[in-house]
């Protein structure tokens, strides 16, 4: 099941005096504008608490207001079209914190300006409500449902019904919710049956790489990492999504690690803290994949979920050990909690080569990952960190970037840093103990099991950010599925 997201009724027209009385909580957007429109809903009510502020009107664009309409909550903001996506979002989101504090089933939202201005407005708006009105997964004994249930857009109603804005906000909440789902809840067992129902749900094709498979074929760095747990549940799970008018076909891949302990090399408390949602790849890889499919979009999706544990047992792979990949390289283990390049390493293999149903190799690979902590050194978490086959991929990357407010920043890797990789004993080492550009060295790793198509290495060192980030409020934030949709988006135009 989706989670469920408010529903939307439009109006072209203005709001009327009768709707204006009706809402409880109202949303005024603003285009940018040295003088107030006398015709905004309480305008007056506006001027009054500016001049009570000492603020001026263009401060809207910076910091939302907000004040009592007469038992109705009222919430201003201003949107200026010059500014960065980032930008407009973040200023979105401060304005409907300031109405959804209060948790309300219904929300009245206006916009105004002219027709380019008001429909601009209505989608940043209606994203941002979207994917913030929805509560995200607790497990406590009291637990209400505070979900936004109803939007009432006034001043503009697209064809759609801004069906494409919906399909990303539930790309975006559905990578959300599985990020956030304890580790109890989301096993890879789970997880797979998760994925089934899914599938079902919105037809694609499935098929699964179980860890008896997989042993069988030669997958051994995958193999290494899924032989520490228990329960033999770990797979790599393979989706297809497929249109009729598609001229290139994507292959996304995402690290499923749904709790990572470093194996033998066992994290400290403070940093196994957050592990279940090492799996935070898949599920940006998944909510694309919906996205896509919503939107109907005219490419065709390989989406590879490679879902496993790093158990600490017995039978957890250890330093020194060498194993075989599925593509026949030889790889020296370093250090076992750098599971996550092991586990991509096969699941690449599979992307870049297609498969025996469908052998069409993908025009371009994107792999999505929280995979190394020298990339959080680097970017902080408001940034993520991207490698690329060309420049061409890297700029198509940072425009969606820019187009999608999930902004992103491109490192080298050049060849030179092979050499850190060197190996005695196998073809190559799995990562080094200095820790010296570690994010570098996994993409020279990564890079490997590619089968030299054209490649994007996505590392998520933004995918959770304290108080939020562009338009989304909580610290898990779902970075990457909106930077997917553009790119997307962008392959269809060139």
């Amino acid at each position: 099941m989706l989670p469920s997201l408010a529903k939307l009724t439009s109006y072209a027209a203005p709001i009327s005096t009768a709707a204006l009385k009706r809402a409880k909580h109202l949303l005024v957007v603003l285009p940018k504008a040295a003088k107030l429109d006398a015709r905004a809903p309480h305008a007056a009510l506006l001027q009054a608490v500016l001049t009570r502020r000492k603020k001026k009107l263009e401060d809207l664009a910076k910091s939302p207001l907000s004040a009592d309409a007469g038992g109705a909550l009222v919430a201003w903001v201003m949107v200026d079209a010059a500014q960065p996506v980032f930008e407009k979002q973040t200023v979105m989101r401060k304005a409907l914190a300031l109405l959804l504090g209060e948790h309300p089933p219904e929300m009245d939202i206006v916009v105004l300006g002219d027709a380019a201005a008001r429909d601009a407005q209505a989608s940043l708006a209606l994203y941002t409500a979207w994917v913030n009105g929805w509560q995200m997964p607790v497990r406590k004994k009291i637990n209400k449902n505070n979900n936004l249930r109803l939007i009432r857009l006034h001043g503009t109603a697209a064809k759609d019904g801004y069906a494409n804005v919906c399909a990303q906000a539930e790309g975006n909440v559905l990578c959300r919710e599985l990020t956030v789902l304890p580790p109890n809840e989301l096993t890879p067992g789970a997880y797979r049956e998760r994925v089934k129902q899914l599938a079902k749900t919105h037809g694609w094709a499935r098929e699964e790489y179980d860890f008896k498979r997989l042993r069988k074929m030669g997958a051994g760095a995958f193999c290494a990492v899924a032989q520490g747990s228990d329960e033999r549940d770990a797979a790599i799970v393979h989706l297809q999504y497929r249109h009729p008018d598609a001229k290139k076909t994507v292959a996304l891949v995402g690290k499923g690690i749904c709790f990572d302990t470093g194996g033998h090399n066992l994290k400290p408390a403070r940093y196994m803290q957050g592990m279940h949602e090492d799996m935070n790849g898949s599920a940006v890889a998944l909510g694309i994949l919906l996205a896509a499919t919503r939107a109907k979009l005219a490419v065709n999706i390989d989406c590879w979920m490679a879902l496993a544990q790093n158990h600490l047992s017995p039978r957890a792979y250890k330093q020194n050990e060498v194993v075989t990949a599925l593509n026949g390289t030889t790889i020296e283990i370093v250090h076992t909690d750098a599971e996550g390049r092991m586990v991509l390493s096969d699941t690449l293999t599979l992307a870049a080569r297609g498969t025996s149903n469908r052998p069409e190799k993908p025009d371009v690979i994107v792999d999505f990952a929280t995979l190394t902590g020298s990339m959080h050194v680097a970017l902080g978490s408001r940034y993520s960190g991207i490698f690329a086959t060309s420049e061409a991929l890297a700029r198509d990357a940072i425009a969606a970037g820019v187009a999608s407010g999930e902004r992103v920043c491109a490192f080298p890797m050049d060849d030179d840093y092979d050499s850190a990789l060197d190996s005695d004993i196998a073809d190559v080492k799995q990562c080094t103990l200095d820790g010296e550009a570690d994010h570098i060295l996994a993409a020279r790793l990564l890079q490997r099991f590619t089968e030299k198509r054209p490649w994007i290495h996505v590392d998520l060192s933004a995918h959770s950010c304290k108080g939020g980030l562009g338009a989304v409020a909580t610290d898990t934030n779902g970075f990457g599925v909106g930077w997917g949709v553009a790119l997307l988006r962008g392959l269809l135009d060139t």
